[in-house]
């Protein structure tokens, strides 16, 4: 039952995932959350964020903002990288993903989402298809309703810990949980 929920891919920064390596496996769309994904909570886009949406753009991948923010917040950030973006998308439904790989022209076999939470970014990629990388917020300080969350995820990422065990695959790349 957990296992819907967890990550292909766990990381402690969505700054350290080889995007090159995943490209020439085929993938050509990247959906992104924003808060605590890329930036801390409501900030804008800094030059490292910057950086990587520019290097990502050169290799030849589409990038997508999908967040459940207002549009405020989103255009904030996007005004920054000059990608696509849907604000109020109701992760953890499909609606959101479908429309950002529709409007990219990938499908789930070419897509990879990377965010920071389980229960709203990874469940609702997994449930469109999609290849997840979850990364650690980059930011603790969060939200009540967030922060509650949190304490259920810790609960999922045990029993996914132990799953990687059971199978020899590394749990937290990049970090030493």
């Amino acid at each position: 039952m957990l296992k819907r929920f967890y990550p292909d891919l766990y990381l402690t920064s969505a700054y350290q995932i080889e995007y090159e390596k995943l490209y020439e496996e085929g993938y050509r769309g990247i959906i992104f959350d924003i808060d605590n994904t890329l930036v801390e909570h409501g900030a804008p886009a800094d030059e490292r964020s910057m950086e990587l949406i520019a290097r990502l753009k050169k290799i030849g991948y589409r990038i997508f903002l999908l967040s459940n923010n207002k549009e405020p917040r989103v255009k904030l950030f996007n005004d920054a990288v000059q990608v696509s973006y849907i604000y109020k998308a109701g992760k953890p439904g499909v609606k959101g993903y479908q429309k950002a790989m529709e409007r990219m022209g990938t499908d789930a076999s070419t897509t990879l989402f990377v965010g920071d939470q389980l229960f709203t970014d990874v469940w609702g990629a997994k449930k469109a298809g999609i290849f997840t990388c979850l990364t650690q917020p980059i930011d603790p300080r969060e939200e009540i309703q967030i922060v509650l969350k949190r304490y259920l995820e810790k609960i999922v990422l045990f029993f996914y810990r132990q799953d990687c065990i059971r199978n020899g695959k590394q749990f937290l790349m990049g970090g030493s949980k």
